[in-house]
């Protein structure tokens, strides 16, 4: 009797993923980390104690207490209510601006790396061009032209990242293409349209899984750095680059209000990075057997 063919990764595969990827501490933390994030980011009408845009006049620049955890602001809205608040709104940019960059980068490394030739000397050349620019300061500079907003910043930080996706992805292409399955799917006659999509990116997910989670990382921190430059998200809104940017002019007096933001942005950079360095150990083949 005939075993039925399995599909997708064995339990073997899946016990070394986690016992890999859970194996390092700092993996871990930046896990949690994530995860609490992301529930700030979902949850957070139903977890801020206060409406976050509510102007208290009589009660500003509390110090930290029992009714303001984390103190009030210059025009006495609640701190921790916008810092929670400002989780929702950091990780829709994130989201957006990441996946937009991956999109289009990754859709631009694969024809250039599967089809080779002029195609992948123009398009490789521009994306070299646009290498040559520093990621923030391609986003500032867009930021500054289309006028900032939360629209405007995604555009921003997603254009500033495409090139280190199509990058990445034109390595692959150039690497799987000679593997015999497609050299086989050619013979046949297959489309390049259909052997892109069915050979070529498919065995290329790991690496654009990793990508994409360490860009997280450098989105938001883009993200913040724009708003506090007054390129980004504009008040009243609660973004954290905004709020560092707030407090500034009192860190001497209620450091609080600076600190708080800023060390969320660090925190939450810190735990993408991980697991980020987390995936990438724990989906490279050539570590089986290593780790």
């Amino acid at each position: 009797m005939s075993e039925r063919p399995t599909f997708g990764p064995s339990r073997a595969e899946l016990r070394r993923f986690l016992r890999v990827f859970l194996g390092r501490g700092p993996v871990v933390f930046g896990a949690v980390v994530v995860t609490v994030f992301l529930i700030l980011a979902v949850l957070g009408p139903l977890i801020a104690p206060y409406d976050p845009y509510f102007q208290d006049l009589n009660n500003v620049l509390s110090n930290p207490s029992r009714v303001h955890l984390l103190g009030t602001d210059s025009l006495g809205r609640d701190t921790l209510s916008r810092l929670i608040y400002g989780a929702r709104i950091t990780l829709v940019v994130g989201v957006v601006a990441v996946g937009m960059g991956a999109v289009i980068g990754t859709a631009l490394g694969l024809v250039a790396g599967f089809t080779g030739g002029m195609t992948n000397t123009v398009i490789m050349r521009l994306i070299d061009a646009l290498m040559a620019v520093p990621p923030l300061m391609f986003a500032l500079v867009l930021s500054a032209m289309l006028g900032g907003g939360v629209k405007n910043v995604m555009v921003a930080v997603g254009l500033s990242l495409l090139p280190a996706f199509a990058r990445l992805m034109c390595g692959q292409a150039l690497t799987v293409k000679e593997n015999d399955y497609v050299l086989a799917a050619k013979a046949m006659g297959a489309r390049k349209l259909f052997i892109m999509l069915r050979h070529v990116l498919p065995n290329s997910l790991s690496p654009l899984i990793v990508q994409v989670t360490m860009t997280m990382g450098g989105a938001i921190l883009m993200e913040a750095s724009l708003s506090f430059l007054g390129l980004g998200i504009k008040p009243p809104q609660a973004a954290w680059g905004a709020m560092v940017f707030d407090g500034y002019r009192y860190l001497t007096t209620h450091p609080v209000l600076s600190f708080a933001p800023g060390a969320a942005v660090m925190l939450v950079v810190f735990a993408f990075n991980m697991v980020g360095d987390g995936l990438r150990d724990a989906l490279d083949p050539r570590l089986r057997g290593l780790l």
